[in-house]
């Protein structure tokens, strides 16, 4: 594939803690088949084509380690910051987005693309990368996810079901999400600025905060149902498992292309 002319600036989300875990380890530092559950959405990163440079999130006590023990360690050479998260989630992104608007990385990333990752987010693909990499392109604005499996009911204050959306157009939504580098700036910047004002507004993930500040509508593309975050220790888990599953199955694949 040949590179593009505009950047890709990946920003990977380690800033958590291991509250729903019950663990004094963050959850992103949890060891998958022996290695820390971020290694493998920087893994992604650092071998994906796509992807120029990358501003890693963590929190300000674990910068050191997260460095030596993981940058540094295992050779992820496009990770060009390392920034200390804020206590809410938007605070981490707007920390590193932050990181951009002030000329902080080795290669500025002015007009280029912006994708935005939880580090407990293993299961990222090259596929992932391409297909919201080529919807960013197309509609300025993307987010992974996958058609919801299951009813949704939406909910008075009390608990009480009001209304069904039709199944087909509901959504579970992943990450990577991926914003042209202009629009996500000035989105999170007039979001933040509105914080400061009081205005109240909370939001769970960076989409709603272009769908808030911005004109332009998100596309939603199809990622896969195994993309997973790992929240709790059931999670961890099934990561665990699923691990193993793909390790089989790229096993049997190699075997196979010796046998022909």
């Amino acid at each position: 594939m040949e590179k593009p002319e505009k950047r890709s600036t990946a920003i990977v989300l380690a800033a958590g803690n291991g509250r729903r875990m019950n663990s004094p380890v963050a959850k992103q530092f949890l060891l998958l088949e022996d290695r820390p559950v971020l290694w493998y959405s920087l893994q992604a990163v650092e071998h994906s084509p796509i992807i120029d440079d990358c501003i890693l999130v963590t929190g300000e006590d674990d910068i050191a380690h997260v460095r030596e023990e993981i940058v540094d360690r295992y050779g992820f050479h496009k990770v060009d910051a390392v920034v200390a998260g804020g206590r809410e989630r938007y605070e981490s992104v707007y920390r590193a987005l932050c990181v951009l608007a002030e000329g902080g990385l080795s290669v500025p990333n002015r007009d280029g693309y912006v994708f935005i990752h939880d580090g407990a987010r293993p299961f990222l693909t090259e596929r992932i990368l391409q297909d919201t990499f080529d919807a960013v392109r197309a509609y300025h604005a993307c987010v992974a996810a996958v058609p919801s499996k299951d009813t949704v009911k939406l909910a008075d204050e009390e608990g009480f079901a009001v209304s069904t959306p039709a199944r087909r157009l509901v959504w579970n939504i992943q990450t990577p999400q991926v914003f042209d580098t202009p629009l996500v700036l000035a989105a999170y910047f007039k979001f933040m600025e509105g914080l400061k004002a009081g205005s109240g507004q909370t939001v769970t993930d960076d989409a709603s905060v272009v769908e808030l500040y911005s004109d332009i509508k998100v596309k939603l593309v199809e990622a896969s149902y195994e993309n997973i975050k790992i929240t709790t220790p059931e999670d961890l888990s099934f990561a665990e498992s699923l691990l193993r599953r793909m390790e089989i199955y790229a096993s049997a694949l190699t075997h196979l292309h010796f046998a022909k």
